[in-house]
This record gives C-alpha cells, structure tokens and sequence, in this order.
C-alpha cells in the first residue's frame, strides 16, 4: 500500500479494509500504548485497554469526520478516555470494597462543603484561563482539550512546533501561577 495519510487509512479502514487496518496499527500502536501507559502504568492493563481501542477503531471507523480532527488526533483521545474509564472503574472497585468492609463505620462528609471547594476551583481555572494570550489559550485548548500532538496543534496553528511547545509551556505557566497564586 503506498504511503498514506492517518485520514486516508482510517476512512479506508471505514470500509472494512484490513490491510489499511493493519498499516493504520503498525503506525499508530506505539503512540496508543504509550499514551496508555502513562495513564495506567500497568503494562498488563495498558496492553489490554489498547487491545480495546483498536478493535473500537476497526468498528467506528466509518464515523471518524475529518472535519473534526486528524485521524490519530482521533485514535488518541479515544485510547485516552478509555484507559481512564479503566482507572475509574478500577478505583470504583476498590471503593466498593471498602465501601463494604467499612460500611458501618463510615466517617460523616460535608458533601456542601465539597461541592462548594469544587466550585470554587472551577471559577479559578476558568478565571486563569481568561488571563492567557489567544495564542497560549489557542495551544492549551487544542493540545488539553483537543486531543491533539503538539505537532499537530502546531500544524493546525500554523506555527513552527519550536513555538507551540514554547506556548504550552507558558500556558502551563501562567495557569498555575494564577490557580495556585
């Protein structure tokens, strides 16, 4: 198969082509299990959850939109959301299980005051994110939100990556200075 773009092979794969199934993985696995395995470390886990998102592209293929985003940009924010479903579900289990052990011995919460405490750092994320430039909020919100590389936030932006690297950085910054401050 000559070489293809992540868009091409996956609307490919839309159409229930193995081989550009199996070019589309061999460029993408390293990304997707790395991405995995950050966020579960877990290498037995992280290979199993990977497992999952490629056999949720090979099914949702046909659904990819362009429009929306690159087609890795696409495999990633979906390995992403899966191996955290995992890590919610795992920490769901484990709660269950003290949940149990300790059922009638369960400390009193101040739900209020939790949800006020939450509250209030929403307004502080979402104050300090007014604070940036248009261009750090432009890179913060297409590399955090977005789901995408900083090399393809960089292509989106139409800057060098040099810069958009540089931009996230001070993004990271100036929102933590203004949160934490």
């Amino acid at each position: 198969m000559t070489r293809r773009s992540g868009d091409e092979l996956l609307a490919l794969v839309g159409e229930g082509n193995e081989r550009a199934f199996a070019v589309f993985y061999d460029c993408t696995v390293s990304r997707v299990l790395g991405l995995v395995r950050r966020i579960l470390v877990d290498p037995a886990q992280s290979e199993e959850v990977t497992q999952e998102v490629f056999l949720a592209a090979w099914q949702d293929a046909p659904l990819f939109d362009p429009t929306e985003g690159t087609a890795v940009g696409w495999l990633l924010m979906r390995a992403r959301r899966r191996a955290i479903d995992r890590v919610r579900s795992s920490q769901a289990g484990r709660d269950r299980d003290v949940a149990v052990g300790i059922r009638d011995h369960e400390p009193s919460r101040d739900d209020v005051a939790e949800e006020a405490e939450i509250s209030v750092e929403h307004h502080r994320v979402a104050r300090a994110m007014r604070t940036l430039t248009v261009a750090h909020r432009e890179a913060f919100e297409l590399t955090y939100y977005g789901g995408f590389t900083r090399s393809e936030a960089a292509v989106r932006a139409g800057v060098p990556i040099g810069t958009m690297k540089t931009r996230i950085r001070d993004a990271l910054v100036a929102l933590r200075k203004h949160v934490d401050g």
